[in-house]
């Protein structure tokens, strides 16, 4: 079976896939097509399906993992697959680990990793609300992905972000001493923890109800506050950990409605935007070669980024 990123242009193959997003569209021409979001351990890829029938409406279906006989061509400096046809794959013939990509370590490390992180923390209303809310969520902060598509879209992604995000404010904190480094700790581990309900799980991801119309960082702070509230903490330390979730994606205009007020809060901030970042970029660059440019990058400001020659040593 040829994975997506061993996919070559302008050859024909057959294929299974997972379809995990589709939309309808007319061409200038009045005739029908759809748009088709493909997805397997190796990565992601839009399809075309032109002229398409009832029968190609009943098969691809997201969610479903499909025999996909295809072209590859380049559109736009990125592959895209011109769908001919496919048959849906029954159930009990699918390895789910083909088609979902996970976290670049093990469930185990990352479990040992948290745990030490959880442990480390001495502030008492940060631990009691971060030990709360991850046992309350724990099975699905281990499986689910941070988000639908653009980073840490993988299982496991939720914690891994947050894990990452921990490492890095580990060592800004010990260069800034004067930095309350276990409120900043703990809520690197549980900024995107409303992710468990705003997103459906790791495979064929897609936003819930509650997700579209509350998403992840008023859902978390609610959290946050109901813990608060049940654990009969009061003062500072819940208010500024609600503030810090809120304001972990930095402005309105990327989803927080407020700036980050406290220099914790910045640090989350600064700290979240830089991971989210730096996945997306070793996305872009895993499917391209030294010496390339990667396809426009709409989360980076539409910019297309260089694949340095000498990254071929790190290869």
């Amino acid at each position: 079976m040829t994975s997506i990123k061993e996919l070559q242009e302008n050859t024909q193959v057959t294929t299974q896939l997972l379809v995990i997003n589709v939309t309808k569209g007319v061409t200038n021409q009045s005739k029908p097509y759809m748009t088709i979001q493909f997805q397997d351990a190796t990565g992601t890829v839009d399809g075309k399906k032109w002229d398409y029938t009832d029968e190609d409406v009943a098969v691809f279906v997201p969610g479903n993992v499909v025999e996909v006989t295809c072209e590859v061509i380049e559109y736009k400096a990125a592959k895209q697959l011109k769908v001919l046809r496919g048959v849906a794959v029954p159930m009990d013939q699918i390895d789910s680990s083909l088609f979902v990509p996970s976290a670049p370590v093990s469930k185990e490390e990352l479990i040992n990793k948290l745990t030490g992180y959880v442990n480390s923390l001495k502030e008492g209303d940060v631990k009691t609300i971060v030990t709360h809310l991850l046992r309350k969520h724990y099975k699905e902060y281990i499986d689910w992905p941070a988000a639908v598509r653009n980073h840490h879209n993988f299982v496991s992604g939720l914690v891994y972000h947050s894990l990452c995000m921990a490492d890095t404010a580990e060592a800004i904190c010990a260069l800034y001493p004067s930095i309350n480094r276990d409120i900043v700790i703990g809520v690197c581990l549980i900024h995107d923890l409303g992710k468990v309900i705003e997103l459906s799980g790791p495979v064929a991801t897609k936003f819930t109800l509650e997700g579209k119309l509350l998403g992840h960082i008023s859902i978390e702070q609610a959290e946050v506050r109901e813990a608060a509230h049940e654990l009969g903490l009061t003062g500072e330390i819940p208010t500024l950990m609600e503030h810090m979730v809120l304001s972990h994606h930095s402005k309105p205009d990327f989803g927080s409605p407020i700036m980050p007020l406290t220099r914790e809060a910045l640090v989350v901030a600064m700290v979240d935007d830089l991971d989210a970042k730096m996945n997306i970029l070793d996305k872009a660059y895993d499917v391209i070669q030294p010496g390339e440019f990667t396809s426009k990058l709409m989360t980076m400001d539409d910019r297309y980024f260089y694949k340095p020659l000498y990254t071929a040593k790190d290869e």
